[in-house]
């Protein structure tokens, strides 16, 4: 993260993956539900979401969330930490990096490799021209036909509709297509 000390005041997600040994599922849950129970104790922890392997495959994903990023860092040097990562040792092994993603960058399409998040003032950026469009389309098209409804409800119509246009076509389109400029460093 190379804004520093700006990012500490943030939310982080961070994204933990682990293949389990065939035949070990109940044991690695298991395990799971106990990380989760002593990570929820920990101060910042703001939850986590388990992601179950289907089709076959044996790879367990968790979505785990702080506060801020010195929460995380607790977290990760903490002995209770340590006393799990030892208990899962013969259910699984971590597969792949962590992800760590603290704010927008959520809705940037990462390149298939642990990336820096790009810089604040291109997601904001890329932003600005993922919802102008849509913010003058409503004004000009749409917002004529609320103007009877009470403010909140008028106020909450364009939101409700655009953030998970944003979060599902829009901003992962962008980024697609602004990649080379998002993650400069990040092969094509």
């Amino acid at each position: 993260m190379s804004d520093g000390a700006s990012r500490t005041d943030e939310a982080v997600t961070v994204v933990f993956t682990w293949e389990v040994a065939p035949g070990r599922e109940a044991d690695f849950e298991e395990w799971a539900h106990g990380l989760e129970r002593a990570a929820g104790a920990f101060a910042g922890q703001r939850g986590v979401t388990w992601l179950r392997p289907q089709n076959g495959d044996r790879h367990y994903q968790a979505v785990v969330r702080f506060a801020d990023t010195a929460s995380l860092e607790r977290w990760m040097a903490s002995p209770e930490r340590a006393l799990w990562q030892e208990r899962v040792k013969g259910l699984g092994r971590s597969t792949k990096p962590q992800l760590t993603t603290t704010g927008l960058e959520t809705w940037f399409n990462v390149p298939r490799l642990v990336a820096e998040p790009p810089a604040r003032w291109k997601m904001s950026l890329v932003t600005i021209l993922g919802v102008y469009p849509f913010a003058l389309l409503f004004d000009g098209v749409f917002a004529e036909y609320f103007h009877s409804w009470p403010l909140a409800a008028r106020t909450a119509v364009f939101p409700v509709f655009l953030a998970p246009l944003l979060t599902y076509a829009v901003m992962p389109g962008l980024s697609r297509v602004l990649r080379g400029w998002l993650y400069p460093e990040s092969p094509g």
